[in-house]
């Protein structure tokens, strides 16, 4: 695997080119586990209301042992500009994709949990060079996309304290490191906090924040719950659906993440039930998640878990950022503001609210799509993100 080969000679400010390489072994040892795996029961007639269905578990399972391809899904990842160095003590891996054209402007994509760098893969394409996806050269962005501190290469994490807040000052000082002084940020789920918290820490060298999940309470304003539209209600009563019967995991991972880690570090079926429930959950579907996301998308972006071994020191991040609240929920202050809304996202605030504490210069609303706006519909989102920097460049 990449990280252990290349985490020593990369403890330096240097910046270092990464290979993405699973071993036959890694891949032999996952089928095994997987025709190994020792199934619990489930009550007949139950499914999806009691968590991760089994028969569709099972079916997924089945798939990546025996024909999901590893290795075309690796020569895909590996076609992007791969690079590590190490902040912090913290060995970071990070995908550093130049646009063809010199102008382009900075672009800073983090991701979140679930998630990985795989989410951006259909992204960063259109982004770097817009011309034969639609766009114009002044659309263009030299894309940096890392993975979080704990997270795939970038794992694991080694010290407390890798919230939010640190990897948002890790995260602005890998920027500062490739040399680039003015960037936007953008983000989803955790990349969407990280983004906020380095335009709040950092507003003369952001020019700009986007997001596709948008936190925000209300103001306080004898107005802030006057003229609720349809699709507001619709994000309010996701938001009330989520806190009350869906963040479980939110729970355990904030508060006891290494009883956790033991089984779905161990059991690859363990691990696949507990990120492919919040896929089938969190994506906008009529009962086949598969129509949002690709199949084999989502066993890749699972396996880089599997393979670098992160799950534990990917949900530290949860425990680390509740424990030292992170400012990230506040204003980015005059530093413009972008949201895009999808109605399947676990939150998006009111218009309004947003307004009274943010630069808001950019907001659109989608009829489809949910948490992964990346992998769902990419087209949408680069879209998105293209209008909200044109004016700041």
């Amino acid at each position: 695997m990449g990280v252990p080969a290349g985490y020593g000679p990369a403890m330096s400010e240097e910046i270092h080119p990464f290979t993405i390489n699973v071993n036959d072994h890694e891949l032999t040892d996952l089928r095994n586990r997987l025709h190994n795996t020792r199934w619990p029961e489930q009550i007949p007639g139950t499914g999806w209301d009691y968590g991760c269905d089994l028969d569709w578990l099972k079916d997924l399972a089945a798939w990546w042992a025996d024909e999901f391809d590893w290795h075309t899904q690796q020569d895909h990842l590996n076609e992007f500009d791969h690079l590590s160095t190490t902040i912090e003590d913290q060995y970071i891996h990070f995908i550093h994709q130049r646009s063809p054209h010199d102008g382009a402007l900075p672009l800073l994509l983090s991701h979140g949990w679930p998630g990985s760098i795989v989410e951006f893969q259909d992204v960063i394409g259109p982004l770097t060079d817009p011309i034969p996806h639609g766009g114009e050269e002044a659309d263009a962005f030299h894309v940096i996309a890392p993975s979080l501190p704990g997270y795939a290469w970038s794992g694991p994490t080694t010290q407390r304290g890798w919230g939010v807040d640190r990897t948002a000052q890790a995260f602005a000082t890998l920027v500062d490191r490739l040399g680039y002084t003015s960037y936007g940020v953008q983000g989803g789920d955790w990349g969407s906090l990280i983004s906020r918290q380095i335009a709040q820490g950092n507003p003369e060298n952001v020019v700009g924040c986007h997001v596709n999940m948008m936190t925000a309470g209300p103001p306080g304003n004898n107005d802030d719950f006057e003229d609720i539209t349809q699709l507001e209600q619709q994000h309010l009563d996701r938001a009330t659906w989520y806190m009350a019967k869906d963040n479980g995991y939110f729970r355990i991972q904030e508060t006891k993440p290494q009883t956790l880690a033991t089984g779905l570090n161990d059991s690859p079926a363990g691990l696949l039930s507990w990120i492919g429930e919040k896929f089938y959950g969190w994506t906008d579907h009529n009962g086949d998640p598969f129509s949002a996301i690709d199949r084999d998308t989502l066993l890749t972006n699972v396996s880089v878990y599997w393979f670098t071994g992160t799950i534990n020191s990917s949900t530290r991040m949860y425990l680390e950022t509740m424990r030292s609240p992170s400012p990230s929920l506040g204003s980015t202050g005059d530093v413009p503001l972008g949201v895009s809304t999808f109605p399947k996202e676990l939150f998006a605030a009111r218009r309004r609210w947003v307004e009274a504490a943010h630069n808001l210069t950019f907001w659109a609303d989608h009829e489809a799509g949910g948490h992964f706006a990346a992998l769902e519909h990419p087209d949408v989102l680069v879209d998105d993100i293209r209008k909200f920097f044109r004016g700041l460049r």
